[in-house]
């Protein structure tokens, strides 16, 4: 995608072709800022705080994290002492299992002395293949607006609501939710976008607002409790999300908010999709409400607030009123039956097991 009119992805290996860049999205919206990482460390604290977040681009950084590990030492010890270090960074986002998985699975079987450079290629493969991912979502999830485009009258936009980021800042590039919304506003197809903040780290105010306008798109910030008025009113078409793991029984986990979005769509007769590329799909799992573990975040995330004062200084101020306990869960899981469809890189599938496993045998788990 573009910023300022040069294109970018969120993740590379920068000049000097063996340390890491990043886009450090704890910066915005208010600076445009990367950061080099130079050592397996340095990716795992980017994606423990955050520089770094989404499943499609949590699970690309730890695999150049495997790569940075390489470089400083390509032994045994080394390869599963970082890959446990990076595992433990979130708990919740499936990719980052999977890309540890694949990375360890492919370099234990070779000589040390190659591991280097097979885990720099491994990774740059690994964001390849999320790019393809992402435009193949895009181009299916743009038929269904092509669809809802046709009902409306000659220049009335398609409104989408969106949740949390789901854009190419959560992934390698395009983005997973947000694929489909750049292809119909490339194509010409009109869309407007209502984004929701999506407190407590407002994802949606800060970062997809932010990519959606420099991208062009018309879109709309609104806090996360309008979206069900808004459907009540006839002014939502459609809803897409991302997820960062989904159940093999098409149970969806996304961002904190999002079930609730789910029953104001069920409610309202809004058809409610989930862009879901394979590598957040997790086999293992039946029932997301019981077996997905649901990552606990600071309380200091939802007691402050960072924004720009009327002097243009950055500063973070307290909301909560003092002595108040704090709870804040990161993510939520919303059951397929409240899913419309999956939007994933292999067709629209209906949220299921067998639409799934049917899509995916290659990932299904052979029965204990």
């Amino acid at each position: 995608m573009k910023v300022n009119g040069e294109k970018y992805r969120t993740i590379w290996v920068a000049e000097d072709g063996e340390n890491v860049e990043i886009i450090d999205q704890t910066k915005f919206p208010y600076v445009f800022e990367t950061t080099l990482l130079r050592t397996m460390e340095d990716a795992a604290h980017a994606i423990r705080v955050m520089q770094v977040r989404g499943a499609p681009l949590i699970g690309a950084t730890a695999a150049y994290g495997v790569a940075l590990a390489m470089r400083e030492n390509p032994s045994d010890d080394a390869l599963d002492a970082a890959c446990l270090a990076l595992l433990q960074t979130r708990p919740t986002a499936v990719n980052l299992r999977w890309a540890l998985d694949l990375a360890r699975r492919t370099l234990i079987q070779i000589p040390p002395e190659s591991r280097k450079e097979t885990a720099y290629k491994l990774a740059s493969d690994v964001c390849d293949e999320d790019i393809a991912i992402n435009m193949a979502i895009g181009m299916h999830g743009m038929d269904l607006i092509t669809e809802i485009a046709k009902t409306k009258a000659p220049g009335e936009p398609v409104n989408i609501l969106t949740h949390c980021n789901a854009g190419w800042l959560a992934t390698v590039d395009w983005g997973t939710a947000t694929a489909p919304i750049y292809m119909s506003h490339d194509s010409g197809i009109p869309v407007h976008v209502w984004v929701d903040e999506t407190r407590p780290r407002n994802q949606g105010a800060f970062l997809t607002a932010w990519e959606l306008g420099h991208h062009g798109v018309p879109h709309t910030v609104i806090v996360d409790n309008a979206g069900g008025h808004l459907m009540q009113h006839g002014q939502v078409d459609m809803v897409i999300v991302g997820t960062d793991r989904t159940t093999a029984s098409g149970d969806v986990c996304n961002k904190i908010g999002t079930y609730l979005k789910a029953l104001a769509a069920k409610d309202n007769g809004v058809p409610f999709y989930v862009a879901l590329p394979s590598p957040t799909i997790d086999f293992t799992l039946s029932d997301g409400v019981r077996e997905i573990p649901i990552e606990e975040r600071s309380a200091a995330e939802v007691n402050r607030m960072t924004g720009r004062s009327e002097s243009g200084a950055i500063e973070t101020i307290e909301i909560v009123a003092e002595g108040s306990d704090v709870a804040n869960p990161a993510f939520d899981v919303t059951p397929a039956r409240l899913v419309t469809g999956l939007i994933t890189e292999r067709g629209v599938l209906e949220a299921s097991r067998q639409a799934i496993a049917t899509a995916f045998p290659e990932r299904v788990r052979p029965a204990a």
